[in-house]
């Protein structure tokens, strides 16, 4: 990508679990703006490539937000820094309210009561059903309410960057495209996204530039449309078909 610096560099990654490499020698840019796309089948290192940026995981390499090296800060300075992740299995806790999951999700900007209000009125404008549902425990919403709780509560932290890890993962037809067209709606109001999913179609037809990570590495990389366009990946991930997990 020319121009200006990306927002999210990474560069000959690696994350290893005991003796085993799940992540191998990745290397990734993200610019601001831009929603780049982590498709890949099950075991491939896409959930460990997030948990690496947000600190989750120790990682080797490049790892870089803003120009600002990541190495050595922990989650919650991430979070102040403008990161957010919203996990494959959205971790709401589920016997609090759906206020209370929003507003331990603005924690680490240590709000006012003013800010924190403002913030979960913004929430709420994007997700009038949470509005709706603001007194009920989270654990009694439906799956496609709980996602919007998840990214509604990573919102509550004003990320720059939000990386969402299969955000479709058991959700109806209907309901991934209103949760993607939220993603898409994020990107028009100033967030860049990184989206991990396994559904490839509908990464790609929500993605500005696509990875293709296969057992810890990337194996193709490019615009959107292109990888969409690739015969490979139509016969692997587009094509309908099943594939075996790695």
């Amino acid at each position: 990508m020319s121009g200006a610096a990306p927002m999210l560099e990474i560069g000959d990654l690696h994350v290893s679990y005991g003796q085993v490499d799940a992540v191998r020698g990745v290397s990734l840019d993200l610019a601001a703006g831009q929603i780049v796309s982590v498709i890949g089948p099950n075991g491939a290192g896409k959930t460990t490539l997030l948990g690496a940026v947000m600190g989750l995981l120790p990682s080797q390499g490049l790892l870089r937000f803003e120009g600002e090296d990541l190495h050595g800060l922990d989650v919650e300075a991430r979070v102040e820094r403008g990161l957010c992740l919203v996990p494959e299995k959205r971790e709401l806790f589920g016997e609090l309210s759906v206020l209370d999951n929003l507003q331990l999700g603005a924690y680490a900007r240590r709000l006012r009561s003013d800010a924190l209000k403002q913030r979960l009125q913004s929430v709420y404008d994007r997700f009038p059903r949470l509005a709706e549902r603001r007194k009920q425990r989270a654990d009694t919403l439906s799956g496609g309410e709980r996602q919007m709780l998840a990214v509604g509560r990573a919102l509550m932290s004003q990320p720059r960057l939000l990386m969402l890890d299969e955000p479709s993962l058991g959700l109806a037809p209907l309901i991934v495209r209103d949760i993607l067209a939220i993603v898409r709606q994020l990107r028009e109001d100033g967030v860049s996204i990184l989206l991990v999913e396994q559904n490839a179609r509908a990464a790609l037809e929500s993605s500005d530039h696509g990875y293709v990570l296969e057992t810890g590495e990337i194996a193709l990389a490019g615009a959107s449309q292109a990888l969409a366009d690739d015969p490979r990946v139509q016969a692997t991930y587009l094509g309908g078909g099943t594939h075996d997990d790695d």
